[in-house]
């Protein structure tokens, strides 16, 4: 850290613009984002087709849908207009068979409570706020608020915490709250236990309401807008990971025509578990799944549409403060304690700048960054970091 920081920060300002630093973190996580930027510029999109289709089974009004998966030779990708025309000529007035159906059940488990660096992620996610207001709101709840009928309350543990450990007195309490609130059906077989990093620091539990049977409805009257929203969302995310699993029952269909066939897919849930309280969110939208009518082996089905799509590929997404503190995390760069300074930092400076939730590098964060790359290649490099 000295040696990045008192040497290297008089180099940037002498040579790009006075009261300029660079850090140890600092200075990769702008790399990062450069690289990101870089990326976004070389990507070259390629064009792709799909076929989809809407099937009508015999004797039913419900329709669902499947998308084109192969033809005789294999799996088939479908890269220009005419591919696509010729598929749709071949399909004219084709009678559609189902010939697979598979049934099973899966099951979701919930999402670990909280440690720094997820609670910034999700916050960042769920409420919109940025790593430094999390932060701010975190330390109020852990510092203590004027609860109507209690006085000054501490609402979580340390919010400074890479550890998943969860105490026993806290897993009693959630469960008993769980057992009388949603019933025995909605606890597990057994209570739940995390497993932190192999570089994790133990000192401090999970991110977790201190008092588990407090909840936010109950305290809502004596915070403020941020502080409940923030607390709802650590109290739901702890109270979900001791919950039972979400048991889905799936369906898997093949329906055959003319040599090409089409896969369906759907769910419906058979016993909602911890999702009835919280679902992590995620950086990509995962597509929507719905549930399929009752399908079987040889049953013909009529197809009620057929529509082909013209996509082009993407360049990987800009780095939001979610992700950007997610990579971070996963290179091993800094500790959940700096994510939120650093990111202040690299804005502040204006080596990055806000484009709506996304991280974008400036022309001063591409010249600083490729004048540290071709100097000091060793220092701005991720693995020097972790």
């Amino acid at each position: 850290d000295r040696l990045v920081g008192y040497k290297l920060s008089p180099f940037i300002s002498q040579k790009i613009r006075r009261g300029l630093s660079a850090g140890r973190v600092q200075s990769v996580a702008v790399r990062i984002i450069v690289d990101r930027e870089e990326e976004i510029r070389k990507f070259k999109p390629e064009e792709y087709w799909s076929i989809d289709a809407k099937f009508i089974p015999k004797g039913s009004r419900k329709s669902f849908s499947a998308s084109l998966y192969s033809d005789e030779n294999g799996k088939i990708k479908i890269t220009n207009g005419e591919q696509a025309d010729k598929i749709e000529a071949d399909l004219q007035n084709a009678e559609y068979v189902i010939t697979k159906v598979k049934n099973g059940t899966r099951k979701k488990s919930p999402a670990p409570p909280f440690i720094t660096s997820t609670l910034q992620q999700e916050a960042s996610r769920k409420l919109g706020f940025q790593s430094r207001r999390t932060m701010k709101v975190a330390q109020e709840l852990y510092e203590g608020v004027d609860i109507e009928g209690m006085g000054a309350t501490g609402l979580i543990t340390y919010m400074r915490t890479d550890s998943l450990r969860i105490s026993n007195v806290a897993i009693e309490e959630v469960t008993e709250y769980i057992k009388n609130s949603y019933g025995e059906k909605f606890l597990p077989p057994k209570p739940r236990f995390f497993k932190s990093r192999s570089n994790a620091q133990d000192g401090h539990e999970a991110i977790r309401p201190s008092m588990p049977s407090l909840t936010p409805d109950s305290v809502k009257a004596s915070l403020t807008s941020d502080q409940y929203r923030l607390y709802k969302l650590i109290w739901n995310r702890f109270t979900a990971s001791q919950m039972a699993d979400c048991i889905q029952k799936t369906t898997q269909a093949d329906i055959v025509a003319n040599g090409y066939t089409f896969k369906a897919s759907g769910y419906r849930v058979d016993f909602e578990g911890f999702t009835t309280l919280y679902v992590e969110s995620k950086d990509v939208e995962e597509e929507k799944t719905t549930q399929l009518p009752p399908l079987e082996k040889d049953m013909i089905v009529r197809c009620k549409e057929l529509k082909k799509n013209q996509h082009f590929t993407q360049p990987p997404a800009r780095y939001t403060e979610a992700s950007l503190i997610k990579a971070l995390e996963e290179y091993g760069i800094g500790r959940p304690s700096t994510y939120a300074a650093t990111i202040t930092t690299i804005t502040s400076h204006e080596y990055v700048k806000r484009e709506g939730k996304s991280l974008v590098p400036t022309e001063l964060g591409e010249v600083t960054t490729n004048l540290m790359k071709e100097r000091f290649p060793k220092i701005v490099n991720v693995k020097f970091t972790n």
